[in-house]
């Protein structure tokens, strides 16, 4: 037994995607005519995950109403980075939540990609 706790859920802003699969759905290194499957490339899982990150927070907000924000994705070595910045006015929704829920559909957006 390795010791890790099977049910518990990695940093969002750190996640290791390696894409395990199978059935050639390209999900598995093996796509359908035989040859590896390159998957989805790493400018498509940045970009994948920043539309994602900033399309939650320009949902909550107008971007009339942001002070400042800024959304930076780093996918290397089969790591996710994703880090939002973000200075909105107290009388909005809550920047904090705001931010939590923009990392965590950066992620997805990324999981989608890879078939998770």
């Amino acid at each position: 037994m390795s010791g890790l706790d099977p049910d518990a859920r990695p940093d969002p802003r750190a996640v290791r995607t390696d894409g395990g699969g199978a059935d050639g759905d390209g999900a598995d290194g093996d796509g359908a005519d035989g040859e590896p499957d390159a998957g989805p490339s790493d400018e498509e899982i940045v970009q994948a995950a920043s539309e994602a990150a900033e399309g939650v927070v320009l949902d909550r907000y107008k971007q009339s109403e942001i002070v400042d924000f800024d959304v930076t994705v780093t996918f290397e070595d089969g790591v996710l980075d994703v880090d939002v910045y973000l200075n909105a006015p107290d009388a909005g929704p809550d920047a904090d939540r705001v931010v939590e829920e923009a990392v965590a559909a950066a992620t997805e957006a990324v999981d989608e990609l890879f078939g998770v």
